[in-house]
This record gives structure tokens, C-alpha cells and sequence, in this order.
């Protein structure tokens, strides 16, 4: 399975994620993008996520809820930009912990011969803004996001959920 790299350079207001999934880009666009499956993926293993809201168009708003084991919650939100399925989804990100702090999130798929190369670019409002969100684990978040995406995806693909 392939693994997640995560791009965080000295004195840059960004943070750039690849993963390349062994799937089509169909596929992959439509677990990032349907409720029900964001819900099976999203958030570190041993959290659950509730989609409270998800209106997928530009203009519309999303905002979801990680639960941790010991049931503290953690809301994030935004709102879509732009929705060209399957290759690309802009967006705001706010995680609710830290208001007033919201990135832009450029989710971009692209087919490499079958599978497929997700690129997600965070940029945030400032170096500090990138530095604190790393700060907080995010990259072990995201890590196992990524691997709990790739394990539904290969799911999918066998038919077993």
C-alpha cells in the first residue's frame, strides 16, 4: 500500500499531502465526497465522525464532528468553492478549536494509469497558522486518514464494506 507524503517546508503558509490510490479516480472521488463514506474514513482510528452538514456545490456549506474514544468532540467546517468532479474539490478549513483560523484546501486527483494521485495544498492565512495546525498531531491525523481511505477504497473494489 502506498503511504502518505506530507510537504511542510521552513517559513511556507502551506502544507501539500500526496497519496496515490490503487483505484480509478472515480472511485476515489466519490469516497472523498459522499457522506456516508466520509464517515467510515474521516478522522484518526478510534474516532468516529458524524457529517452534520454537507451540501456539495460551489457555495455550500460542510461541517463535520470527530468524536475521540473518550467522547470529546471536535468540529470542523467550511464552505466548497469549486466541485469538478473527479478531478478537483477547493474549499475553506476551519477546525471550530481554533476560530478564525481557516485555510484554503485544493483537493486535486489525477489518473496515473489506473490509479490515482490525490494532492491535497492547505494554505493558511500565515506561517504561524501552518505551524500551530502542525502543532496539534495534525500529521498523524491525516496519516491514518489517508490509510483508512485507502482500506475502504480496496474494500470497494472487492465489493466488501
Amino acid at each position: 500500500m502506498s503511504k502518505t507524503a506530507i510537504l511542510v517546508e521552513p517559513a511556507k503558509q502551506e502544507i501539500v499531502l500526496t497519496r496515490v490510490f490503487d483505484a480509478p479516480r472515480e472511485l476515489v472521488f466519490k469516497t472523498l465526497t459522499d457522506p456516508e463514506l466520509i464517515t467510515h474514513w474521516w478522522g484518526p482510528r478510534g474516532h468516529s465522525t458524524t457529517v452534520d452538514k454537507m451540501d456539495l456545490r460551489p457555495g455550500g456549506a460542510w461541517r463535520f464532528v470527530d468524536r475521540d474514544p473518550e467522547g470529546r468532540e471536535s468540529g470542523f467546517h467550511g464552505v466548497y468553492h469549486e466541485i469538478l468532479a473527479p478531478e478537483r474539490v477547493v474549499q475553506t478549513f476551519e477546525w471550530e478549536g481554533a476560530p478564525g483560523h481557516v485555510l484554503l484546501e485544493t483537493m486535486t486527483l489525477e489518473d496515473v494509469g489506473g490509479k490515482t494521485r490525490l494532492t491535497t495544498k492547505s494554505v493558511f492565512q500565515s506561517v504561524a497558522d501552518r505551524d500551530a495546525m502542525v502543532a496539534t498531531g495534525m500529521e498523524s491525523g491525516a496519516s491514518e486518514s489517508m490509510d483508512r481511505l485507502a482500506e475502504l477504497i480496496a474494500r470497494a473494489g472487492t465489493g466488501k464494506n
